[in-house]
């Protein structure tokens, strides 16, 4: 007899987390949401939306003062900088360091989210 089994992490399924309304977005939008483990900012520029980290991979530095220059945001603490895009470091003041994690946005209705 074949017996089906649950998956074994059944708590690691994704799950829809609303973030913003639709008609609050504008550019030059900035936001932090804590959901669970995960910090992240969402940004809204030249009509593009980004959901990123809200901490500088390099040192853990808040990005949500951070500036943003042309299609890419830069730590306020030592300078380096990311695109927004691809989450790429595009520069580096001191030790090299990983890409700024990007998150995929979901559209609901009139609501932009995330899943997690």
């Amino acid at each position: 007899m074949l017996r089906l089994s649950r998956p074994r992490n059944v708590s690691a399924r994704m799950q829809y987390h609303r973030l913003e309304l639709l008609i609050n977005l504008h550019d030059g939008y900035r936001k932090v949401f804590k959901i669970d483990a995960n910090h992240l900012m969402l940004v809204q520029l030249e009509g593009q939306r980004y959901l990123i980290e809200s901490f500088c991979p390099h040192r853990a530095y808040p990005l949500a003062e951070s500036d943003l220059q042309g299609d890419s945001l830069v730590c306020p603490q030592h300078g380096y900088r990311f695109d927004l895009a691809t989450g790429a470091v595009l520069y580096a003041s001191e030790e090299p360091c990983r890409a700024l994690r990007r998150y995929e946005l979901v559209y609901e209705g009139n609501e932009v989210g995330v899943m997690l």
